[in-house]
């Protein structure tokens, strides 16, 4: 990931791009090893249900951001709102996703980590921990508007905000299935870092009702997500990750 040092206007602190993503990183990392370091003393049994506990969370932080974009109070009645732009949305990434099958080239470039770090660090499911925790930490409105935020006006809040979740899910992740946490980092760095690097392009056509959208149909991911985990099911999330973007052509076609 680039860094861009910037210095404010005199009298400023300086304040550097990207800053917000490098401590997202580093808190990914101390949770992993901290989950890591504890593991040897949390029974199998114990990992099983604790993981099971945080996909029900997560579950329900993906339910909890999906039914607040689609539905509003109007004159004290319960309506729905872009109830087609949803459908349209994951209709169309989905496909576009499994068309070039992102979540094959992320299980290799797990596979690709895994034989490429000392064997005694890969037990338990290495790959599964990667994709799984790379789309976790990836997928969501705050890594978006996080990172904008960021590379715009160097307001780091809300990237410090997601490294405490994050940091705390990984430490979850790392003591249930091991360090392929760690290099989740890795995805989380190139996909923040680049959206920081060019929000300058990006914010002028970036609406509220935009982020707003893209934050709806990435919660309905963050769910399927949480159902991988609770239910062992096997949604492809990664070749669904498309679908985060398809709101910003809704909206520039008029919908």
């Amino acid at each position: 990931c680039t860094i861009i040092g910037r210095t404010a206007k005199k009298g400023q602190e300086e304040k550097m791009t990207g800053l917000g993503t490098i401590v997202n990183m580093g808190a990914i990392l101390v949770g992993c090893a901290a989950g890591v370091l504890l593991k040897s003393g949390i029974p199998k049994t114990i990992q099983d249900t604790i993981t099971k506990a945080v996909g029900l969370c997560v579950m329900f932080v993906g339910l909890s951001g999906a039914l607040s974009g689609m539905f509003f109070i109007e004159n004290g009645e319960l309506v729905t709102q872009d109830t087609m732009v949803m459908i349209f949305s994951m209709v169309i990434g989905s496909a576009l996703g499994q068309w070039i099958d992102i979540e094959t080239h992320l299980e290799k470039l797990g596979e690709w980590c895994r034989d490429h770090i000392p064997s005694g660090l890969t037990s338990g499911p290495f790959v599964e921990a990667f994709v799984s925790s790379s789309l976790l930490f990836c997928v969501g409105a705050m890594a978006v508007v996080g990172a904008l935020e960021d590379g715009l006006n160097h307001n780091y809040s809300t990237l410090f905000a997601k490294a405490v979740m994050d940091g705390i899910l990984a430490v979850v992740f790392g003591a249930s299935m091991g360090v392929g946490v760690a290099f989740s980092a890795a995805p989380v760095g190139i996909y923040q870092g680049t959206i920081t690097l060019v929000a300058g392009l990006l914010r002028p056509y970036m609406t509220d009702l935009m982020i707003t959208r893209i934050s709806f149909v990435g919660s309905i991911l963050i769910f399927a997500l949480g159902m991988n985990m609770v239910l062992n099911s096997k949604i492809k999330i990664g070749n669904m990750l498309p679908a985060i973007f398809m709101p910003v052509f809704a909206c520039l076609l008029g919908f």
